[in-house]
């Protein structure tokens, strides 16, 4: 008796839960696909509003943003080509290391032959440091 209720209840709650389109049979005819149709555009048409309001939102931002690194870039573009043509290919390389010092340095995976380093001293020749 009691499970027949519980059921019963659970069957009721079920019924609400669905929207009143929902609880009546699905139609058999050529409209039902245009419904869904029509669903899939409105959707589709809200999708769009939001990304519209999110981008609107965002643009003022961005614009401020793409003038600040566009300012770091002309006071660090050099150094960074420099750096580049030191460097070569990236993947020549370990991770950087930061030593406990603070000194970051880069590790190279196969080292140089002592004759292609481009910093290589000379015989007789005094080292910067």
């Amino acid at each position: 008796m009691k499970t027949g209720t519980i059921l019963s209840i659970a069957a009721i709650m079920a019924a609400l839960a669905l929207p009143a389109g929902a609880q009546d049979a699905p139609p058999a005819d050529e409209n039902a696909s245009e419904d869904i149709e029509h669903g899939f555009s409105l959707l589709e048409e809200g999708a769009k509003i939001i990304l519209r309001s999110m981008i609107d939102e965002v643009e003022p931002a961005l614009k401020d943003l793409q003038t600040e690194l566009g300012d770091a870039w002309a006071e660090m573009g050099p150094v960074l080509r420099d750096l580049a043509r030191m460097i070569g290919q990236i993947d020549d390389y370990h991770p950087p290391e930061m030593l406990p010092n603070g000194d970051i340095i880069l590790r190279r995976k196969v080292p140089l032959a002592p004759d292609d380093r481009p910093d290589a001293a000379q015989p007789g020749e005094e080292i910067e440091i």
